[in-house]
């Protein structure tokens, strides 16, 4: 297909790789990149681990290349073959991109409440967090941890609302997400689990039980959903995001990645969407490359071991695989001490794993599951030999 002009609709990490990754196989066409926001391509990760922490203001990325059309404040609104509408007008392409991520899912109630998922939001939930102020932060996974770190760094009392029975419990489970509870209470931060909200309310958290939470700042950290409403009616499949092959083709010309891409990964035989920072670095990768006539061997699949790392309270947190969070882990090194892992296997394959302070546990183990590599759990579990020593021959 000879591409004149690619519309990359979308201007964060995903949309920005995207456009350099197409200069970067030799694509010599037109290459438009949306953003929806009035700035230019920044980086997210930062807005809970620095931003809120008030270590910098920013976050920009470098300027994407200087044979990129960025249009900054143009909004996709809708997408038709060889066309995707805008809120500036409609622009023609021979093939389209889909980066426009997700948005933050807000609370029910009439009350305000913030979310964390642009500069600005970041910008405006930091001027709130002051010395004495009561914040309610809902939800306890990556997010909410995060900004509830924050928040108690700046001398806020800090109180934790989690509809689950342990922090982090979707991602990890409720038995490694309970080994987590220690650290709020360590840092002045009240955790309340099992406690549903019903609404946010003038005044701070009305919950399913009847009681109350009374706040001056709430915070919503109970999720995304992808952003892919503009697309209703193009004819793509939609469900838990834009739905797309192991190439992350949703059709003929048009492809998606990061947060508003359902891939399908044949290393664990589903769909997945994958939320993080490091899909949207990589994923452009293959998309540039199928669009501009594959690899050696024809086109390129995406299927890589997912990949998350968070601060909170000053722990670095590592998890990359995938696992049934209902599954039994296998530790390595005692949670009550500073440093610590938890392993989830697949029969004698590794499918998962969490570090705390063990920033080579993860880089080792992320290797052994790349491979498909049988483990021995003896080995794996003693802190005393590294990871890549439980791989068995």
């Amino acid at each position: 297909m000879l591409m004149e002009r690619v519309i990359v609709a979308g201007g964060g990490m995903a949309g920005l790789r995207t456009a350099e990754a197409l200069r970067a196989h030799g694509y010599e066409g037109r290459v438009m990149l949306l953003a929806a926001e009035d700035r230019p391509p920044y980086d997210r990760p930062p807005l809970s681990k620095e931003i809120l922490l008030g270590k910098r203001d920013d976050s920009a990325l470098a300027a994407p290349p200087p044979d990129v059309e960025l249009l900054l404040g143009r909004a996709a609104t809708g997408l038709a073959p060889g066309v995707v509408r805008t809120d500036a007008g409609d622009l023609g392409c021979d093939a389209v991109v889909i980066a426009t991520g997700a948005e933050p899912i807000r609370l029910p109630g009439d009350g305000p409440q913030h979310v964390l998922r642009t500069i600005g939001d970041a910008l405006r939930l930091r001027a709130e967090l002051r010395p004495g102020r009561r914040v309610a932060v809902v939800g306890a996974g990556w997010i909410g941890a995060e900004v509830a770190t924050a928040a108690a760094r700046a001398g806020c009392a800090v109180t934790v609302v989690e509809a689950g029975n342990a922090p982090l419990a979707v991602a990890v489970g409720e038995d490694v997400g309970r080994r987590t509870e220690g650290w709020y209470a360590e840092a002045g931060v009240t955790l309340r689990t099992g406690a549903a909200v019903a609404a946010v309310r003038d005044g701070g958290l009305e919950l399913a039980d009847g009681g109350t939470v009374p706040a001056e700042v709430v915070v919503s950290g109970i999720g995304v959903r992808p952003a892919v409403g503009w697309l209703a009616g193009s004819g793509l499949e939609l469900g838990d995001g834009v739905h797309v092959d192991a190439y992350l083709r949703a059709a003929e010309g048009v492809y998606a990645v990061g947060d508003c891409a359902a891939f399908v990964s044949r290393r664990y035989g589903r769909r997945l969407r994958i939320e993080h920072w490091d899909t949207a670095v990589n994923a452009p990768e293959v998309v540039a490359a199928n669009l501009t006539g594959g690899g050696p061997d024809g086109p390129e699949a995406y299927d890589p071991v997912p990949y998350v790392w968070s601060e909170q309270f000053g722990r670095m947190l590592q998890y990359a695989g995938r696992h049934d969070p209902a599954s039994v882990p296998l530790w390595r090194g005692d949670p009550a001490d500073g440093s610590w892992s938890a392993f989830w296997l697949t029969g004698e394959r590794l499918a998962a794993m969490l570090t705390v302070d063990r920033p080579r546990d993860l880089v080792q183990a992320r290797r052994l599951m790349r491979r498909g590599a049988r483990v021995d759990p003896a080995r794996l579990a003693d802190p005393e030999l590294p990871v890549k020593a439980a791989e068995e021959g």
